[in-house]
């Protein structure tokens, strides 16, 4: 799964390494290297204006972590669908729909992941999951929006953009440390798993997988990257990691 992930980037340097054309509501999310559930972060998507819809535009924009299917009566269902699993987006009601027509990257540095030190789980070691030449990742994710109807439609407030990071069985080489990781999309299919007229489940599923085995570094960090309240650069710092009870 992907938990917590780490996005440090301004506006300005997202926009240019995934050629964005419109920032909405520029500045409006804060870097932060402690990104938790539930969190407002900043997504990548193409849109297609409802008069045209062969013209599409990308945009930067912020959604909350942790989608809300358009059916769900209750938002803090979005709680519980931080991730979906790439392997049943197509056929589950939560993500279908999102699946077949609202494509979005998540922008990040990397990602955190608890690997166990002994059969209860009560020792864990954090590592941090990056790329090794320091280049932004790009997590495959599904939107959605949602109006409060005690709202008038013109106001910004009123829509709720939610969405979820896509994961998948982790390589061989980040199996030790967890067994799901996030869909990374390389720059080669950015463009076409954005593209909102790419609608059909078998092609969307072919896309999928001709998605590439992510290259990874992981790096053991502290613990305090554990609690949602710490925040900063320190905590991608590399520590000495802990051993697991059976060495």
């Amino acid at each position: 799964m992907c938990g917590r992930y780490a996005s440090f980037r301004n506006d300005d340097d997202v926009a240019r390494a995934f050629r964005v054309a419109d920032v909405v509501a520029p500045g409006s999310v804060p870097p932060s290297w402690n990104v938790a559930p539930t969190d407002d972060v900043r997504v990548v998507l193409d849109r297609s204006p409802k008069d045209d819809p062969t013209a599409k535009r990308r945009q930067l924009r912020t959604a909350r972590w942790g989608l809300v299917p358009p059916w769900a009566s209750d938002p803090s269902i979005g709680s519980r669908m931080i991730n979906a699993r790439s392997e049943t987006i197509l056929t589950k009601p939560a993500f279908r729909n999102a699946a077949r027509h609202h494509r979005l990257i998540l922008p990040a540095e990397g990602y955190y992941e608890w690997q166990k030190l002994d059969a209860a789980g009560r020792r864990k070691q954090p590592w941090f999951l990056s790329d090794p030449d320091g280049a932004p990742l790009a997590f495959a994710g599904l939107y959605e929006w949602r109006k409060d109807p005690d709202l008038p439609p013109d106001d910004p407030a009123a829509w709720l953009w939610t969405c979820t990071i896509m994961t998948t069985t982790a390589s061989d080489a980040l199996g030790h440390v967890h067994d799901r990781s996030p869909v990374i999309v390389p720059a080669d299919l950015l463009d076409a798993w954005l593209d909102p007229a790419l609608t059909d489940p078998d092609e969307i599923r072919a896309l999928l997988a001709a998605m590439p085995e992510p290259r990874l570094t992981p790096r053991p960090v502290g613990r305090a990257v554990g609690s949602v309240r710490n925040d900063g650069p320190h905590l991608i710092d590399p520590v000495e990691p802990e051993r697991p009870a059976d060495e």
